[in-house]
């Protein structure tokens, strides 16, 4: 049996590699039957758990307005031919009662971190989504915060948070970010997220500007430790507003390939 099929079939029984093992097996992505192997295991623990079901959520983008200046981010502060806005109150409400009607009962409020959307108004909306659809899920996808404000949006009823990483390399990480944006306190909001009793779901870009099979056995470390409920990982996309606009898309098979190595690693998780 080839060493990348060895590998495989490792991680599927003990759910455990080293490092070099793990960075041998993710150079292998190309390999047509360890891809097999893999996916193979990945679809029969997708279907224990959740059977052929497909869970919609309605995505509502209620701002795209960002105090952040991530270096990847088409909607980051200084770009300034991103066409900004903001839904209302009214507007948000309008978009769950559509989204009802077409069936979803789960309504994800993401956006830039946006000042303007205080925590009372945050949590004024997600009470009177509460109050018209009790039996809806609200998450939020709305970046870092400090604890109390993640109390204040649970309490008022919101269910899940998503907030990924992008990478849990420290070096990595500031590839991507300015300097007054650290790893380490994104670390300490998903946590604290977890913690408070939210279904917490974190994730990276796959192929980002600088990434390596060190820096991505770092981000499956992370995502092992942390025992999210969710993950939510993609290729990178370049944006022809940001420094890595000239930078190649990461890779589709890559990506499938670590969605097969993170439900081994997690089965249940979304």
């Amino acid at each position: 049996m080839k060493r990348s099929l060895e590998l495989a079939e490792k991680l599927i029984h003990q759910s455990y590699l080293e490092k070099e093992e793990y960075m041998e097996l993710l150079g292998s992505y190309q390999d047509k039957e360890t891809v097999v192997c893999l996916g193979q295991e990945a679809a029969r623990l997708r279907e224990k758990y959740y059977g052929n079901k497909v869970y919609m959520r309605g995505l509502i983008e209620f701002t795209n307005f960002c105090k952040n200046n991530c270096y990847y981010c088409g909607i980051r502060r200084d770009n300034k031919n991103a066409s900004r806005y903001r839904l209302t109150e009214e507007e948000i409400l309008d978009c769950c009662k559509n989204g009802y009607e077409l069936g979803f009962r789960t309504f994800v409020l993401q956006g830039g971190e946006d000042p303007y959307y205080t925590d009372e108004r945050i949590c004024t909306i997600i009470e009177e989504i509460k109050k018209r659809y009790p039996d809806c899920a609200v998450t939020l996808s709305i970046g870092e915060k400090e604890r109390a404000s993640y109390q204040a949006y649970f309490d008022a009823g919101a269910d899940r948070y998503l907030l990924r990483h992008e990478t849990a390399d420290e070096v990595h990480y500031q590839k991507l970010h300015p300097s007054q944006m650290s790893l380490a306190h994104r670390k300490q909001c998903l946590r604290e997220l977890k913690e408070i009793g939210y279904q917490t779901g974190c994730g990276f870009m796959v192929g980002s500007p600088g990434q390596t099979l060190d820096t991505l056995y770092e981000d499956l470390v992370f995502i092992k430790e942390l025992q999210p409920e969710m993950v939510g990982i993609g290729p990178f996309i370049p944006h022809h507003d940001t420094k890595f606009a000239e930078e190649p898309a990461g890779s589709v098979d890559l990506t499938l390939f670590l969605l097969s190595v993170i439900r081994i690693l997690l089965p249940q998780v979304l």
